[in-house]
């Protein structure tokens, strides 16, 4: 039976929803919480997001391709993303986009730094693109509930800290994760068990790299460019195929 276009993003919608109600509340709570507390509420998200990209990362140890490690798979793609993403300057490019928004919303304070770490944490991972394939093609959002929840706790710290652009991170959750769920139905014909697949678990590990990389950054260690790694979750497969192909 055909799947309505509710049906399709309901997990996507509520994804928004609970973002959109998590910047609500972080709004509230900014002018009413010390700095101290915003600080930790920060902090807390930080180290949950270190945690879930450590875990991530971990799906490196079982990507071997031919007789290269999934490790050295990953620090490859990692690295080749990373320079193409300096290359076209897309970390730039999303800071011009939230800068963008900032001036047209009359958006002040951390509006940008906001706006990008929200739509890399909200929407970088397979979560996100398994989740929206699975409620794309058989409807259910079981996944997409499960990253709603943890996406709308998450919006509650960080916009205590960096304020309303984490909330605009819902127009990258909307096209970007809605396009996959409408879309699905295309791309499960190439999705293959996302379990076993050695190019998923690359792709996986080298998410879990990138969310490492988010969670550095909201604890203020240094500054990792995360947005010009994104490219990585492209080459990850090509990169296994290769090892694979060279034995």
């Amino acid at each position: 039976m055909e799947l309505t276009l509710l049906e399709k993003l309901s997990g996507t919608l509520a994804n928004a929803a609970t973002v959109a109600l998590g910047t609500g509340l972080g709004l509230v709570l900014r002018g009413k919480l010390p700095e101290r507390m915003a600080r930790i509420m920060v902090q807390g998200v930080g180290l949950t997001t270190l945690f879930i990209g450590l875990s991530m990362a971990q799906a490196l140890g079982r990507a071997k391709g031919g007789a290269v490690d999934g490790v050295v798979l990953g620090l490859v793609a990692l690295v080749l993303g990373g320079l193409l993403g300096e290359w076209a300057r897309l970390e730039e490019g999303l800071e011009g986009l939230g800068e963008r928004i900032k001036q047209a919303v009359r958006g002040g304070g951390s509006f940008t730094e906001g706006f990008v770490a929200a739509s890399l944490l909200f929407c970088v991972g397979p979560m996100t693109l398994l989740g929206a394939i699975q409620n794309g093609l058989v409807g259910d959002p079981s996944l997409l509930l499960l990253k709603a929840t943890l996406d709308g706790l998450s919006a509650i710290a960080l916009t205590s800290s960096f304020g309303v652009g984490v909330g605009f991170s819902v127009l990258v959750i909307l096209l970007y994760q809605g396009g996959v769920a409408l879309l699905a139905g295309t791309l499960s014909q190439a999705l293959p068990d996302p379990a076993q697949d050695p190019r998923v678990l690359l792709v996986t590990g080298v998410g879990g790299l990138m969310i490492l990389g988010i969670g550095i950054n909201l604890l203020g260690l240094t500054r990792v460019r995360v947005a010009s790694f994104l490219p990585a979750l492209l080459l990850a497969p090509l990169v296994w195929a290769l090892a694979d192909w060279l034995g």
